[in-house]
């Protein structure tokens, strides 16, 4: 990369909560955010927004009437980007580009649409413009009454860092001068966890820790499904108030068996996060914070391209899924925070069950991997 990004704000939504001092101390405990419900008919783990977060939406829904008939996705995505522009100085009508995606958009909402049909033979006036994936960037575009693109997609679970790799390629081009990115997702509906049942990936046992992403041992899948939302603020160059920098990204892709695979030593993330590291010796990388959903193979395969990359001298490794599940489109952007609290506190946050390690030096430089079904890995690397 031949100009530094600064990223100048980071906001988020989820079961750890909503501003960065109350999620740096959720990240200070060994405590998952975890609760058994009924789903359909049947019980399921899952990770819900906080009490506070989820007050703070219900209370953005009902300060407008046109709000009311939006999805939670479109909601949490809002409520996170009028955090971040605040933290960034970004003011109401100023000219900044928006790319915010998910992977599935207006679930629950589509989803009751869809049931009303099924019972009625009608669809609701509002059915289609409320359910189209475009619709999260749009409304915060409206919320925040910006100027500029407005751009939402959905790569999988590697969306909100394909939002980042969006937001970079518009600055480096010279097309903008800030860009908000970041993911949204709302998956918690009896439909999408019956989905990844079905892919027998979805964690069954009620032990200490449902989630067990990287137990490298683990003898049985166990995802999760969180929600929430996640947003920064980016801008050219070494801005003052920025919070970290991004010095370089990578990207990859690789050839699939199957719609849900990936090769047996990641070979995405073996390039991605080669691409990343072109310009810096991989000894420099302090931490890697992994996708590392809490399945069998994609715990495994992401760990033996770090291998690859790394050799014998490995980072510290962590992810979050074990605390707040996988939040799908959101993840990467929650990854994301987690690398900017650890460089900010110099304080690097471990997996409790995980292969005990030690800090010995100062934490300078991060690197965050994301990847999605059909093989779509990113990597980011962060720095102070």
């Amino acid at each position: 990369m031949s100009k530094l990004i600064s990223i100048t704000a980071i906001a988020s939504l989820s079961p750890l909560g909503n501003n960065s001092k109350g999620i740096w101390e959720h990240y200070l405990n060994d405590h998952h955010c975890f609760v058994e419900g009924m789903y359909g008919n049947q019980m399921a783990f899952a990770a819900v927004l906080d009490a506070d977060s989820k007050l703070e939406v219900e209370t953005l829904k009902q300060s407008d009437s046109k709000y009311r008939s939006l999805d939670n996705s479109v909601l949490y995505a809002m409520a996170a980007a009028r955090q971040a522009v605040a933290q960034a100085g970004w003011k109401k009508g100023d000219d900044f580009g928006i790319n915010i995606g998910s992977s599935r958009g207006a679930t629950e909402l589509f989803e009751n649409h869809h049931q009303n049909y099924l019972k009625t033979g009608k669809a609701q006036t509002l059915a289609s413009p409320t359910t189209t994936l475009g619709n999260i960037s749009s409304w915060v575009a409206h919320d925040l009454q910006s100027q500029g693109p407005e751009i939402s997609h959905s790569i999988t679970c590697s969306t909100a860092l394909h939002a980042l790799l969006n937001g970079i390629a518009w600055l480096r081009a010279g097309m903008a001068d800030k860009f908000l990115v970041g993911g949204s997702e709302a998956p918690l509906t009896p439909f999408t966890i019956a989905q990844m049942q079905a892919m027998k990936i979805y964690a069954k046992e009620d032990q200490e820790y449902p989630c067990r992403a990287l137990d490298l041992e683990k003898k049985s899948n166990t995802m999760i499904l969180g929600e929430g939302a996640a947003v920064c603020c980016l801008e050219m160059g070494r801005a003052a108030n920025a919070l970290a920098y991004i010095e370089s990204i990578g990207y990859a892709t690789e050839l699939l068996a199957h719609g849900t695979s990936i090769s047996a030593e990641a070979d995405c993330f073996q390039k991605s996060m080669k691409m990343a590291l072109q310009n810096t010796d991989p000894s420099k990388v302090d931490v890697i914070v992994m996708h590392a959903p809490g399945t069998k193979a994609g715990d495994l395969t992401e760990y033996k391209a770090v291998q690859k990359v790394f050799g014998e001298n490995l980072p510290l490794l962590t992810t979050n899924k074990w605390k707040i599940g996988h939040t799908f489109g959101a993840s990467g952007m929650l990854n994301i925070e987690m690398a900017v609290l650890m460089l900010q506190h110099q304080q690097f946050i471990g997996v409790p069950f995980a292969e005990a390690q030690t800090q010995v030096k100062s934490i300078k430089k991060v690197l965050v991997n994301a990847v999605g079904f059909g093989g779509n890995a990113v990597s980011v690397l962060l720095s102070l």
